[in-house]
Order: C-alpha cells, then structure tokens, then sequence
C-alpha cells in the first residue's frame, strides 16, 4: 500500500479531530495507516474494540523481534522501539504496578491531598502576581504535576528544571537522538540521586535504594524515569484542555462555581472530551503489538503487527456518545478510556484526577473572571512531542 493515511494527522482546530480521523471513523473501526517512522499500523478507533482490546491480553508492548518491530515515533520511551521483554512482560508489568502503587495508594493520596492544595495556592498565587495576560500552561499546568511527581519520587525541588528538560527532550517524537539522550541522562541522574543518598527520605527512589529485594541503581533510575515522564506529561496536557473547555464553556463553568459537586463530573468530562487533542505527536493510539493472529471487527491482524489503540477517536464515538464534541458535564454516556480498561487500566489514574480536582476547586472560584487572551484557533498544538498538549494557553481575568 502507497496511499496509506500518513501520521500524524493535521489538527485544523484544537477542539476538533483531525478531518482525516474524522473521516476514517465515520468509515469503521479499524484502519491502516503509516506512521512517523514510515511503518505501517492498524488504527482502533472505535469505542467499543478498543474497551475490548484494552480488557483482554492478545496485545503486548513488547516484541519478539524489537530491532525489527514497526514503530510509531522515533521517541525512545514510548512508541519507538519496543520493550525487549516480550516473554517476561505479564511479570514485569505486575511487578511495576506493585511499584507504582507504593505512590498512588489510597493511603498515599490521602497523605498527598494537604500539601497538594498548598503547591495549587502557591501556583495560583504565583499566576495572579505575574498578571494578565500569562501562560496558564507554563505557569500552571506544567508545574504542577511536575512538582508533584518529583516529589512522591523524592526529587529535590531545586532540580525540577533540570528533570523538566530531561523529559521535554525524552518527549520528541521526530528526533531519536534528542530522545535517547534526554532519557539516558534522566536515568544516570535518578540512579545517582538514590546512590548518592541524595534523594528526599520517603520518596520512591529511596524506598527502592533501602528494598530487600535488591534493585540496583540503573534499575532505579529507569523505574523512576518512566514514573516521572507519565506520572506528569499526560495530566499537563489534560489540564491544559480542561481549562481551555472551562473558559470557551462558561456555562459549564458556572454550573460548577454554583454547585462544587459538580467538579468531579467535569473532571471527568475533561478526560473524555478533552483526550481528541491528545493524540501524540508522532500519531494516535498506544503503540501495541499482536500477540497473535486477531480478529477485530472483521479486520484479520497477523503476529507482531503494530496495533495503535486511539482512546481519544474512543472517546469520541458517535455509536456511544450523543453530541460527542461536546462539552457536557451532565452527560451520563459511557465512562471513557482514557485511562485504559480493565487489565490494562491505568494505575496512577487517581493521582492525575486529585490533582485536576484539587486545581480547579481552587482556580475556578479565585478567578471568576478568568478568560481567553487569544482566539481558540489561534492556539497550537505540540505536534512533534509523543504526548502532544497545548503549547500556550494565553489568559487574563
């Protein structure tokens, strides 16, 4: 095939899909497309075989044969080469939950909440001194989750900037070099932070230094990068769309200001709705390999063949969501796919909806007045970043 749909699609606004997604969904479920790297893949974008594939197991992360495997972007965390684990990756993965889960349990996050809405004070704070018009993404949406996962991981606060350009740099989509030395130098200065025993006592890294179970420091400082870049990048992006529907969505707005209840439904509104401009920047979907030969809505799928689940076209079907691109906080359709389902659900999905809703419960009613400082068109997207988001959302009040 020459005339494949190439990767990624051209967004025309940044509160609508891509035409040609558009258009491939209104066709059916499944697609092949070309990828960044020149790759060919199978587009899931229906609702209900994404909710499926996402339950079972008969898609991997891993390949049999990486050096070999078709690719979605040149990234070297995620959606360039695959992982190499492919016989241990059921294992691995339940161990890495384990892990994660020392962060995000319950308990944790019951701990988390007290100083989380003091950093939200200390940034709105920080917002309203810089004046209008500012950058809510650079001011707000990026710090935040930033500060946060540096320090459940135990990072020092003086290094966030530092870990910032590392992950920045791990997040291009285009340039593998770029890519590859942003995340071997965030693993080098992890490892030597719990080495050293410099990280913060009680964070992650020293948890990990101190276990019995005896993980080294390279293993450290790869857990602790791949913790760092998805425990903050995707909730960056989602709160920067969050606030970008908020203020072109006044109605919806007020209907929170005048009932706080309703924050958690608009949350999760947010990560619906919001998710069609979160297709990275290399494509769309989470880069998975057939384990084996597949059925998926009448598409025949061969082994190791690159399946691009698209939680965002998901989101966003119109077979399940009436008046899909809208943003509607008391719609009670189907609960999205953001976060993944079933086994493959996400487990730091609690932590990035605290900190969402302890954002907003302080934003929405310390600046009523809150508004656009530009046209919606005239916003961009991060285009070459796997995670994509909104580059700037130019505010004033």
């Amino acid at each position: 095939m020459t005339d494949l749909p190439s990767m990624p699609f051209e967004q025309k606004h940044p509160l609508e899909p891509a035409p040609v997604l558009q258009e491939l969904q209104e066709q059916g479920p499944v697609h092949r497309v070309r990828t960044l790297t020149g790759d060919e893949a199978w587009l899931v974008t229906g609702y209900e075989q994404v909710k499926a594939l996402y339950s079972g197991d008969r898609l991997a992360r891993a390949h049999p044969r990486p050096s070999r495997a078709p690719r979605l972007t040149a990234s070297a965390l995620f959606g360039g080469r695959p992982r190499e684990n492919y016989l241990s990756e059921d294992a691995d993965r339940a161990w890495f939950r384990e892990v994660l889960h020392t962060i995000v349990s319950p308990a944790r996050l019951r701990e988390l909440r007290g100083s989380l809405d003091e950093l939200v004070t200390r940034l709105l704070d920080e917002l309203e001194a810089a004046g209008p018009p500012a950058d809510f993404v650079d001011l707000v949406a990026v710090p935040l989750p930033t500060m946060v996962i540096c320090r459940l991981l135990g990072v020092p606060e003086k290094d966030l900037a530092k870990c910032r350009r590392f992950t920045e740099a791990i997040a291009d989509a285009r340039d593998e070099q770029r890519s590859a030395a942003g995340l071997a130098a965030l693993v080098a200065y992890l490892g030597k932070l719990a080495a050293r025993g410099r990280a913060e006592p009680g964070g992650l890294l020293m948890r990990l230094r101190e276990a019995p179970f005896g993980v080294d420091d390279n293993v450290i400082g790869h857990i602790g990068a791949s913790l760092m870049f998805t425990g903050h990048h995707t909730t960056v992006v989602a709160i920067g769309y969050m606030a970008l529907h908020l203020l072109t969505n006044p109605d919806q707005r007020d209907a929170v200001a005048a009932d706080p209840d309703k924050l958690t439904a608009a949350v999760e509104e947010a990560l619906r709705v919001g998710n069609v401009g979160v297709n990275t920047g290399g494509g769309n979907g989470i880069p998975t390999y057939a384990r084996s030969e597949l059925d998926i809505a009448g598409t025949r799928v061969r082994p190791g063949e690159l399946v691009l689940l698209d939680t965002g076209a998901a989101n966003h079907d119109r077979t399940v969501y009436a008046d899909a691109y809208r943003f509607d906080i008391d719609r009670s359709d189907a609960a999205h796919l953001t976060f993944g389902h079933g086994r493959h659900y996400c487990p730091g999905a609690p932590l990035a909806r605290l900190e969402m809703q302890a954002l907003f419960a302080q934003l929405i009613p310390r600046f009523p007045a809150m508004r656009l400082a530009a046209e919606v068109a005239e916003l961009r997207s991060h285009h070459d970043q796997i995670t994509g988001g909104l580059v700037a959302l130019p505010v004033t009040w």
